[in-house]
């Protein structure tokens, strides 16, 4: 994968396909400790032990349509490549929380990418499912809830093309004020 938002995609996905009606994503930028968070936590169906000890092996899947599963390696690559960490905490019934770490100004850091339309993606795709975003710079921080935009729209679907598109400006408008 090009960018990190790509990494987002891949793992909230495996969210949805667990299950999740709630899954918060969180990309933390901590320029004065040279630190990038990336957090994506849910309600889904979580994980066995087993399973959560296997899931960074790219020949490990629980999927039936395929015998790889790279999204999780690679991620857990990536971080470590740019002098960071990775770690996956689960508990069957209860969700799954993947954290991965980055030196921000690490030379093989790849870049952040299009957050936006990741979200835009995933609510788009799958508009039953609340979704909660959130950036934070320094000290400062937005997030973008979809059960607060539901209760706005009164009964607009989140995935009407005037939706996303407000969405998305909204992500980037305050990411950007954000110093991101």
């Amino acid at each position: 994968m090009q960018e990190l938002s790509l990494n987002i995609l891949d793992v909230a996905e495996n969210s949805v396909r667990a299950g999740a009606t709630l899954t918060t994503i969180l990309v933390d930028e901590q320029p004065q400790q040279d630190l990038l968070t990336i957090q994506i936590a849910d309600n889904g169906c979580g994980m066995s032990e087993e399973q959560v000890q296997r899931v960074t092996d790219p020949f490990f899947t629980t999927r039936t349509t395929r015998k790889v599963g790279l999204g999780v390696p690679l991620l857990k690559m990536a971080a470590e490549l740019a002098g960071g960490s990775f770690s996956i905490r689960s508990k069957l019934g209860e969700g799954t929380t993947t954290t991965a770490t980055f030196q921000l100004g690490h030379i093989d850091r790849m870049p952040l990418g299009d957050v936006a339309a990741t979200i835009c993606t995933l609510v788009q795709c799958n508009p039953e499912i609340d979704f909660v975003y959130t950036y934070r710079r320094g000290e400062r921080e937005f997030s973008a809830d979809t059960r607060q935009f539901r209760q706005i729209l009164e009964g607009v679907p989140l995935s009407d093309p005037q939706v996303v598109t407000f969405l998305r400006e909204y992500i980037l408008e305050n990411t950007r004020e954000l110093g991101g």
